[in-house]
């Protein structure tokens, strides 16, 4: 029983972690095909938010960049409808929820 246990718990972390990966890798391919020329278009460039940089120090939630992600801000249109148009994302079958959290996974490594 316990070694049947194990094994069970050994294909359950082995398939979270490919999950995990796979969603990192459509994160990254959100990031650099959204607006044809990727979200690095705009954000690479010094004078805009620099998003991995507002992840990583905590100043730029998961919450939040869901909301800017949805309803758009100043600059920066609305990126849902692109970020949902996606091969990567139709394949997959993501929800909006889980797009939004594969590319801030993504940029918060």
């Amino acid at each position: 029983m316990m070694i049947k246990q194990l094994i069970a718990t050994s294909i359950a972390i082995t398939a979270l972690t490919g999950q995990t990966k796979a969603a990192s890798q459509i994160g990254q391919e959100i990031y650099n095909n959204a607006f044809t020329r990727g979200c690095g278009h705009c954000h690479n460039i010094s004078f805009n938010p620099q998003l991995p940089a507002l992840i990583k120090s905590g100043k730029l939630d998961r919450a939040k960049f869901g909301t800017v992600l949805k309803e758009g801000r100043i600059g920066m249109p609305k990126a849902m409808d692109q970020i949902m148009g996606l091969g990567s994302v139709k394949k997959a079958g993501l929800t909006e929820e889980q797009a939004i959290d594969a590319v801030y996974e993504y940029l918060s490594n």
